[in-house]
């Protein structure tokens, strides 16, 4: 491999020393390929034709690449490997969450709704100005992907999670808060898969129910359970669109809930453990025993709570109706939060968008990542524990053909 580095800067001083006023962006260009080429021997754990114990893959061909820089675009050949993994890591690897985040800082720059703050994001991160017609470009690009993304067939999903985050939008000359709803799910094979995701205005009921009517329409069945909070509009949604699934209302927020019914701050401390001592019951036939604690515990000292807690506390429990090794799982909106705290955090550099069209592709190109992630990963839920508890012997069969 020694080799390769003296030749690799043979080259680049080969073409420094000629008198070509693009010298640098050449050897730029030597420099690249180079060190891509080491990376990938360095990461099959062997030379070209190298006979090696340490071997991972082999060398697979060249994939062309433009690579624009301040200096002019740069002519890449990018290693491809077999049987191994590889991705150069001094290249960006064209996220698509990444080239959406761009375009939407660019269309910021376009539409006057910029700063000088925001220019200089724009060629920070771009490394060149944006053009008109490059984002016309990108925008076609991108769309096409990710509305085949949003739009793909759906089938049998176990465990559905829903939710809503807002992003700041630029609408009819004023900045409002649009609502941005999420789906995901765990399919029959145990793995996390992002289902769905909308902007909308708000999340009034109407809203909720064309983004859960999207999602039936794509052939999403076999609901077993929906986990979300309790928010009017999309209860009033799933019971209209999917009016026999049942409902699991996230523990947390239920516990949050809880608190506002505190007639004392010292009490707030007490209500929040009895809620978590019935969350936290080893069995579905304890939890009665949980509920009349709570309830005889309060009654004199916070009515109001106990009145709250008999018309809601069921909401919450109906986990206890799926295996005890799902539970931890499917009893709060956890896992959609850190989706949304991802999202955030990803948009937080674009500061607003200029139209719900940009949001909603930055936001989809995040949501691609994490679902490429999920269903190329770990296996989130055994899904045998659930076979021991339905014995619904088409569903079986099913997964067993598919697999």
């Amino acid at each position: 491999m020694s080799n390769i580095n003296d030749n690799l800067m043979m080259e680049i001083f080969d073409s420094l020393n000629t008198q070509d006023s693009d010298a640098v962006r050449k050897a730029l260009e030597i420099l690249y390929n180079g060190v891509m080429k080491i990376e990938q021997q360095r990461s099959l754990g062997a030379g070209s034709y190298e006979r090696s114990e340490r071997r991972q893959g082999y060398a697979n061909g060249y994939k062309p690449k433009i690579l624009n820089t301040r200096l002019g675009p740069l002519k890449l050949n990018v290693p491809q490997t077999r049987g191994h993994a590889f991705y150069p890591t001094c290249l960006e690897k064209g996220t698509r969450s990444e080239r959406a985040l761009k375009l939407a800082i660019a269309e910021m720059y376009l539409k006057g709704v910029s700063t000088r703050r925001v220019s200089a994001i724009t060629e920070e991160l771009c490394g060149l100005e944006i053009s008109s017609t490059q984002v016309s470009s990108l925008t076609k690009e991108l769309d096409e992907e990710f509305e085949a993304f949003r739009n793909r067939p759906l089938g049998e999903v176990v465990y559905v999670y829903l939710d809503a985050t807002y992003l700041k939008v630029r609408h009819n000359g004023s900045v409002i808060d649009q609502s941005t709803f999420l789906a995901y799910g765990v399919n029959l094979f145990g793995r996390r898969e992002i289902l769905g995701v909308s902007i909308s205005l708000s999340e009034a009921e109407v809203h909720w129910r064309s983004f859960l009517e999207s999602l039936q329409k794509r052939g999403l069945k076999g609901i077993r359970l929906f986990i979300s909070d309790n928010h009017a509009g999309l209860k009033a949604a799933r019971r209209a669109v999917f009016p026999s699934v049942p409902w699991q209302r996230c523990q947390f927020h239920l516990s949050q809930n809880a608190l506002s019914y505190a007639p004392t701050k010292a009490l707030k401390g007490e209500i929040a453990k009895a809620m978590r001592v019935v969350f936290n019951c080893p069995t579905k036939e304890s939890i009665e025993d949980g509920k009349r604690w709570v309830i005889d515990r309060f009654q004199k000292s916070a009515p109001e709570f106990v009145k709250w807690f008999e018309n809601n506390i069921d909401e919450g429990l109906t986990c206890f109706s799926f295996p005890e090794e799902h539970r931890k799982r499917i009893r709060t909106t956890n896992g959609l939060e850190r989706v949304n705290r991802e999202i955030k955090r990803r948009t937080r550099v674009a500061v607003l968008f200029p139209n719900s069209e940009s949001a909603l592709r930055l936001v989809t190109g995040i949501l691609t990542e994490i679902h490429e992630e999920w269903i190329t990963g770990k296996v989130y839920l055994d899904m045998n524990k659930l076979y021991e508890v339905d014995h619904s012997r088409a569903w079986k069969t099913f997964v067993e053909q598919e697999a």
